[in-house]
């Protein structure tokens, strides 16, 4: 296992919204970068506060940032994630993931 990679106090970060799910409210993304602008930590909220599908994102943002604090790329992070017959992610996780993978997304 590789040691954990920190980020500094202050850093950058980018926040977005994106649909999923038919929620009648967005999910809300927070990305916290690394210096080089590499995304070191996910934040997902979406839903009523206290539902399950809030507590899902949101376990899911905490696994996705201990994977990309210990080295594992957004490649392989994407393409262990489950995803229907059209490529298409089946989850919110995926959703984000596939957003920071896009080669030419803002930052």
């Amino acid at each position: 296992m590789t040691e954990r990679k920190a980020l500094s106090m202050r850093r950058r970060c980018e926040t977005f919204e994106i649909d999923f799910g038919g929620l009648s409210k967005s999910h809300v993304i927070t990305v916290g970068y690394y210096p080089d602008d590499t995304p070191g930590e996910v934040f997902i909220s979406g839903g009523k506060s206290g539902e399950q599908v809030e507590a899902i994102a949101r376990d899911g943002a905490v696994l996705v940032s201990m994977c990309l604090q210990h080295g594992v790329s957004l490649d392989t992070i994407r393409h262990a994630l489950t995803r229907d017959s059209q490529d298409q992610p089946s989850s919110i996780i995926g959703v984000v993931v596939d957003r920071l993978a896009e080669p030419d997304r803002p930052i």
